[in-house]
C-alpha cells in the first residue's frame, strides 16, 4: 500500500474528476499522489525547440493549477506532479508499473460528443499492471467533480463469480468497503444450465429454478467466506441475479461510490483484452468503474 495513486491529466472535465477522485483514495490509503500530463513531441522527424519547449510550457499551465487545487482540498496529501514526452497511452502504462492504482477519465480531451470511453482509458483498463478506476463522463454530469464519489450512504458493488473468481478483485472491493466505512453488494449473475432449455423442455418448473438458485447462493456464499474473515467489519450484502452480467452489475450499481470488476490477461495476447461484460460496464455505467487484474 506504499505505492502511490497515479491519475492521468489532459485538463479535460472527466480528467480533472479522476484526479479528484484519486486524490480522496491516495487520502483513504495514506499514500501520495502522483499526477501525469504526456507532452509527447509533434509529428516530424525534425521538431523545432520552440514547439517543444511551448508543448511543456502549456503542460506545466495545465499541472500547476491542478496540484494547487488538489493540495488546497487535501493539505495533508502529498501531491506532484509530471509530465511525459510519450504519448499518453504510453506513458500512463509505464508510470502504472510503479503505481498501487491508475485513476483515468473514461473520455479525454480529444473525444467528441456522444463518446463514452476513449482509446486511452480502454487501452489503460485493458493493459494496465495496476489496478484501474475509470471516471465517466456520466458521473461528472450527475455529480460535479467536487461531489464525485463522497456520498455517505453509498455502497461499493463487486462482479463476482464464484465459479471462476478473481481473487485480486474480491480484495480490491472488501479493501475499498472498509476504507469507506461503506457496505459491499457483491452480484453474482447466473443462467439456467445449458441441458434445461431445450426443444423438448418448454418450461423450466419453479422447483427446478429455486435448486438451481439455492446451489449458487450456496457456492457465493463459501467462495466469500475467506474474504469475510479477513475483512469482519465490512458489512456484506449478496445478491444472486437470473440476468446477463452486465445487464446486474448496471442495475445494481446505480448510485454507488465503486463498481468492483475482475480482469482476466489473455497469456496469448501482447496486451490483455476486456471481455464483454467489462466493455458493456465500461461503456454504460454512472459511477466509477475499477477494474482489477488478475494475476496467475
Amino acid at each position: 500500500m506504499n505505492h502511490p495513486v497515479l491519475a492521468g491529466i489532459d485538463g479535460s472535465a472527466c480528467s480533472s474528476a479522476a484526479a479528484a477522485w484519486a486524490a480522496r483514495e491516495a487520502e483513504l490509503r495514506g499514500v501520495r499522489l502522483r499526477l501525469v500530463h504526456a507532452s509527447p513531441p509533434l509529428p516530424g522527424s525534425a521538431v523545432p525547440v520552440t514547439a517543444v519547449d511551448r508543448l511543456h510550457h502549456m503542460g506545466e499551465r495545465m499541472l500547476r493549477p491542478e496540484v494547487a487545487d488538489l493540495i488546497g482540498r487535501h493539505p495533508d496529501l502529498e501531491v506532484w506532479g509530471e509530465q511525459a514526452d510519450d504519448a499518453p497511452a504510453a506513458a500512463l502504462l509505464a508510470a502504472a508499473c510503479r503505481a498501487g492504482l491508475l485513476v483515468i477519465g473514461t473520455r479525454g480531451a480529444g473525444g467528441f460528443d456522444g463518446l463514452a470511453v476513449g482509446s486511452v482509458a480502454l487501452r489503460m483498463a485493458a493493459a494496465a499492471p495496476c489496478p484501474v478506476v475509470l471516471v465517466p463522463q456520466r458521473a461528472v454530469d450527475s455529480f460535479g467533480a467536487e461531489r464525485l464519489g463522497t456520498g455517505g450512504a453509498a455502497q461499493v458493488v463487486l462482479g463476482f463469480d464464484a465459479h471462476h473468481p478473481v481473487s485480486e478483485a474480491a480484495d480490491f472491493a472488501f479493501s475499498a468497503a472498509e476504507a469507506r466505512g461503506a457496505p459491499l453488494r457483491v452480484v453474482q449473475a447466473w443462467a439456467f444450465p445449458a441441458e434445461s432449455v431445450s426443444a423438448e423442455t418448454l418450461v423450466v418448473t419453479e422447483e427446478d429454478r429455486a435448486t438451481w438458485e439455492d446451489q449458487e447462493v450456496l457456492q457465493l456464499s463459501d467462495a466469500l467466506r475467506a474474504w469475510q474473515e479477513k475483512y469482519p467489519q465490512v458489512t456484506v450484502r449478496t445478491d444472486v441475479m437470473l440476468l446477463q452480467p452486465a445487464e446486474a452489475l448496471l442495475a445494481t450499481s446505480r448510485g454507488a461510490d465503486l463498481l468492483v470488476v475482475g480482469r482476466r490477461t489473455d497469456p496469448q495476447a501482447a496486451e490483455g483484452r476486456l471481455g464483454p461484460v467489462t466493455h458493456a460496464v465500461l461503456h454504460h455505467s454512472r459511477c466509477p468503474v475499477a477494474v482489477v487484474p488478475h494475476t496467475d
